[in-house]
């Protein structure tokens, strides 16, 4: 949680929010591919990209 809230001070006092939304889609990605890699619905998340 530590690395959280350096990201978010980071982000304040450089005033990069347009980061924000990149950070987010990545970890969605990320989180998708992790949850999905094993699983039986494996090869339809695959076909979409």
């Amino acid at each position: 949680m530590e690395f959280l809230r350096d990201l978010w001070a980071f982000l304040k006092a450089r005033k990069k929010f347009w980061l924000l939304p990149i950070i987010i889609v990545l970890l969605v990605f990320g989180v998708l591919i992790v949850l999905t890699s094993g699983s039986a619905i494996a090869p339809f998340i695959y076909s979409i990209f």
